[in-house]
């Protein structure tokens, strides 16, 4: 991406030249060059880009078109313009892949225009090739989003992406086949307590939860919580049982009870 540039042609907002310069940080790009800008202050792009004294400090300004592209090789302009040239036309991903090829020789242009009527054509002329954005009939991109879009199919292309995602804390490994057939087994138990497989086939319905295991892809951790909850579900209906037997005798014996003192009081 180091040798991937974006020209700006007469630039009128120091906002957008921030926005830019944040979008090339974040995508790896370190070469900006502007063409007769509006004046802005190096402080106040860094406040639009936090972090990005190394690219800001590299801008470098030019009078005109040929000066900026001199040492470029392949020169691909931003343009939602049609004429009647026959240029090689692209999307931002075509536009890529052109870029990445040509970058292995040289350096390389992305080129965009003013915000109020992009490049003119002595600007499009310059150009090995146009790239289009592919938009609804709203068509209202700002130069930093367009940007943004052609350096990241450059970055993407490139397999540049250098940070890394964390992976979720506490992860465990995959489980061992013992693990699996433990969780089954508890499940299956778990689901003949609450007499699921009273109108079911249990071999079908087994069946069809292990391929949902399988298909998930669970660590240790998460196929041991499927496990712990089907143990839970266990000792849960094994408890209201024993509470629903102790309820019975305890009903039985106050029954009892009431009836022998019932026989007490008519013997006497």
């Amino acid at each position: 991406m180091t040798a991937v540039t974006v020209v700006l042609y007469e630039s009128q907002d120091p906002i957008n030249i921030g926005a830019v310069v944040r979008a090339m940080k974040n995508m790896g790009a370190v070469d900006l060059r502007l063409i007769r800008p509006c004046p802005y202050d190096k402080n106040r792009l860094e406040q639009i880009a936090h972090d990005t004294r190394d690219v800001v400090e590299r801008i470098q300004h030019f009078d005109t078109i040929d000066e900026a592209l001199a040492d470029c090789r392949y020169v691909v302009a931003f343009s939602g313009r049609r004429r009647a040239a026959k240029w090689d036309r692209h999307t931002p991903r075509t536009a890529a892949v052109d870029l990445l090829a040509h970058a292995q020789h040289g350096r390389v242009a992305i080129m965009f225009g003013r915000e109020d009527h992009g490049l003119p054509n002595d600007a499009l002329d310059r150009a090995h090739a146009v790239a289009t954005i592919p938009t609804t009939e709203h068509f209202s991109l700002n130069i930093a989003q367009a940007c943004l879009l052609a350096l990241y199919e450059c970055h993407l292309l490139a397999g540049d992406a250098t940070k890394k995602l964390a992976g979720p804390k506490h992860s465990k490994g995959a489980p061992t086949m013992q693990e699996f057939e433990l969780t089954f087994r508890d499940a299956e138990k778990a689901l003949e307590a609450l007499a699921y497989f009273k109108t079911r086939s249990p071999e079908l319905i087994m069946r069809a939860l292990r391929s949902v295991v399988f298909r998930a892809e669970p660590d240790q951790k998460e196929l041991l919580l499927l496990r712990t909850a089907s143990i839970e579900v266990l000792r849960t209906v094994e408890r209201e049982s024993r509470l629903a037997v102790e309820r019975a005798l305890a009903a039985r014996d106050a029954a009892t009870r009431g009836d022998a003192v019932q026989e007490s009081g008519g013997g006497a």
